[in-house]
């Protein structure tokens, strides 16, 4: 199965794991409770879904290769106890606390969640000493004395034999105690994750142009040659800092990514090209609904490679106004329930509408540090939260500076940014039809109107604005036009039911 599957495959034995009796047990009990073991490739982005679960589920996450790990380390240090048996005093072997589960039991103390993922990599790559005390991990969620926390789910990951050397194959005993998912490279599921994270233009149409390429293990006299989606993503962030910084993205810079010559080189030369496209073509006016007619003509008569490279210009410029009304979409609302609540504190005799929000500001900053600690905060979500904090600062200097009008001030801060995103979400939904203005004119006949759709319902920040503000020309070239009218009607007849 593909990474999205897999994903959805943890995510749903997470949910069952986390299921709780009438009495307030767990429905599985923990030696029933398979851990998954996650099998795939190096680079297929194994942990990046275990972070994304961790998020979407709100539970803590605690990583560890199992690399590094000795019997020590993982078990803990032996010591000697002495203890009454019969009457007599003898002494015996105890264990000090593995570092493993230590570390879940602080994880638990700094949060104050109770319920995660204990997330072991490389797990078939384990010394020979640590190899025989796996199975009764693997089945009682126990390194030596010390048990997992009951509300702690495992899970595992490994590469097959052929990616790595160290591997030691697991015996049917083990295997049995394991729920396995295999998961092999697919760069079409790639591809969502790729908007969400912002995958730079030039690597996304590039990969379309040669999806062979998204994914290369190669044998050769001189070692391994590889390409992995990890190390896609990776290049695409450094690309992007580079261009911001001014400097010069070339082959070197490539290969050190791409660990094979020549998809290294063959991509570093479409980079050229792509950035010549972007020269060339002006993608502001286009957007801008302002194309001149030696743009219209050259982009008609292009070769599709050329015509794709364009798409990818004008999408990435379009998908990242979308993804900035989205995310500040998703701000306000948030910010919204906070100052409902300073609000109504607000109307009591004697309130303080800067000392309220000064609490607001604290419970924002725990939320980041509560989420980072856990490892259930995504990088959106810290984002998401420091742009309340900037906001909700704001609010409290406005309403320091007069204390006689109240949450005043505040509310019509909260207004002005609700006009200015209205302006941004009219001015991002022009710019969108404009494109479809200009692929209609100049791409009547060929394939690029439904790639054109077919990534916008892709992109999840574009399917979400066009969800929300609607698009009639993305509407008129959808072939699930008739679902989306249904949808809607049968959302209206729910609204009605309404109690007024």
């Amino acid at each position: 199965m593909n990474i999205k599957e897999a994903k959805e495959q943890i995510k749903n034995a997470m949910t069952a794991y986390f299921t709780k009796d009438e009495f307030g047990n767990y429905a599985v009990p923990v030696e029933k409770q398979r851990p998954v073991f996650l099998m795939g490739p190096p680079g297929i982005g194994k942990t990046a879904i275990m972070e994304q679960i961790a998020q979407e589920l709100d539970v803590c996450l605690v990583s560890y290769s199992m690399t590094h790990h000795t019997r020590q380390s993982a078990l803990g240090l032996p010591f000697i106890e002495k203890k009454v048996f019969d009457g007599k005093e003898v002494q015996v072997s105890e264990y000090t606390m593995s570092e493993i589960i230590a570390t879940v039991y602080e994880t638990m103390e700094a949060t104050g969640k109770k319920e995660g993922i204990l997330f072991l990599d490389e797990i078939n790559c384990v010394s020979e000493t640590l190899a025989p005390s796996m199975l009764q991990f693997l089945q009682y969620k126990v390194f030596g004395r010390h048990r997992v926390p009951e509300g702690w789910i495992v899970v595992t990951a490994g590469n097959p034999p052929e990616y790595n050397r160290s591997v030691r194959e697991f015996d049917i005993v083990t295997w049995d105690r394991l729920k396995r998912i295999d998961v092999e490279p697919d760069f079409d599921a790639w591809k969502e994750f790729a908007y969400q994270k912002h995958v730079h233009p030039a690597v996304m149409t590039y990969l379309e142009i040669r999806k062979g390429d998204f994914y290369k293990v190669e044998s050769t006299v001189n070692g391994k040659r590889f390409v992995t989606a990890r190390g896609w993503d990776d290049l695409s962030q450094m690309i992007r800092l580079y261009e911001l910084n001014g400097l010069t993205v070339d082959e070197k810079l490539v290969i050190q990514y791409l660990q094979n010559p020549k998809i290294a080189k063959e991509f570093a030369v479409y980079y050229d090209l792509f950035n010549k496209y972007r020269s060339d073509y002006q993608v502001d006016k286009i957007l801008a609904g302002k194309a001149t007619k030696a743009i219209r003509q050259r982009a008609s008569a292009a070769k599709f490679d050329e015509r794709l490279s364009l798409l990818g210009l004008l999408l990435d410029a379009v998908t990242d106004e979308l993804r900035s009304v989205v995310e500040g979409e998703d701000m306000l609302r948030e910010l919204l329930s906070v100052l409902k609540e300073v609000k109504a504190a607000s109307a009591l005799p004697g309130a303080d509408t800067a000392a309220l929000l000064e609490e607001q500001l604290r419970a924002q900053r725990t939320r980041i540090d509560t989420g980072r600690r856990s490892g259930s905060l995504s990088q959106e979500g810290e984002r998401r939260r420091r742009q309340i904090i900037a906001a909700l600062e704001q609010q409290k200097s406005l309403a320091a500076k007069s204390p006689a009008e109240g949450f005043a001030p505040v509310q019509a801060d909260f207004d002005r940014m609700v006009r200015d995103l209205k302006d941004r979400a009219k001015a991002a939904g022009d710019r969108l039809e404009n494109l479809f203005a200009f692929c209609e004119e100049v791409f009547p006949e060929g394939q690029e109107l439904l790639i054109l759709v077919t990534e916008l319902t892709v992109s999840y920040y574009a399917a979400a604005f066009i969800g929300r503000h609607g698009c009639p020309a993305y509407f008129a070239h959808n072939k699930e036009l008739l679902f989306y009218e249904r949808q809607q009607e049968i959302i209206t007849q729910l609204e009605d039911l309404e109690l007024k």
